[in-house]
């Protein structure tokens, strides 16, 4: 079943919202912006301003992850695209360790519950080759039917987290759910999978050959880091 909208962030411990919390790092940014999905936009979330500072990072991963839990969703490892959420998707992974193991923290080697098997496990997926698909190096191996969870910090189309999907599916692995920091697409991003985000924006998007900024004479910066 598609997933519908992105289900929102309701938790009292995140006291300072999304947008809020980018501004406040000078995170959420307007210009003339060529998005990783090849779309151009005024406006520009980005993300690693904000995941930078590790506390803003736990923050948000904890309700990230809180919504997930709440909805039933317990996997064993967290996968991000690179480069978007290379920090993400580490901070997913505490976040879970942290919340399953009722508060202690994640980064306690001593606990017995925290053997290499007992964890949630952060993956990150890096561009192939071409430019489009995603690959997933450096001997990491997923087990047939291990349950994993992709996340990515802002979702435009979603392209990216779905070609994520598909390659994990090719390795035998089952996606849980989708996850995102901000679902700037005003919920038209879908998957087959339930797809969580902490704030859902509509902000326009024009392509190229529509973009009125382009039409005015206006060259796009191109932040991201896909080579798209």
């Amino acid at each position: 079943m598609k997933s519908g909208p992105a289900q929102h962030i309701q938790d009292a411990n995140l006291t300072t919202s999304v947008e809020a919390l980018f501004k406040s790092v000078d995170a959420w940014q307007t210009g003339h912006f060529l998005l990783s999905s090849g779309l151009h936009s005024d406006q520009y979330m980005q993300c690693q301003r904000i995941l930078q500072y590790p506390i803003h990072g736990m923050h948000l991963a904890r309700a990230l992850a809180t919504k997930m839990l709440t909805a039933g969703i317990k996997p064993k490892a967290v996968v991000g695209p690179a480069l978007g959420a290379v920090h993400l998707e580490v901070f997913m992974a505490l976040a879970f360790n942290e919340i399953l193991n009722s508060g202690e923290a994640a980064t306690d080697t001593n606990s017995k519950r925290h053997g290499a098997q007992d964890q949630v496990r952060a993956i990150f997926a890096e561009r192939a080759e071409n430019g489009k698909d995603f690959v997933i190096r450096r001997g990491i191996e997923l087990a047939q039917g291990e349950e994993v969870v992709v996340v990515e910090d802002v979702t435009t189309t979603g392209g990216s987290a779905k070609r994520v999907v598909e390659l994990l599916t090719a390795m035998g692995a089952k996606t849980l759910a989708v996850g995102t920091i901000i679902d700037r697409s005003g919920g038209l991003a879908k998957f087959e999978q339930p797809f969580f985000a902490l704030e859902q924006l509509n902000l326009k998007t024009y392509d190229a050959d529509a973009c009125p900024m382009c039409q005015a004479g206006s060259q796009p910066v191109k932040p991201g880091s896909s080579k798209k």
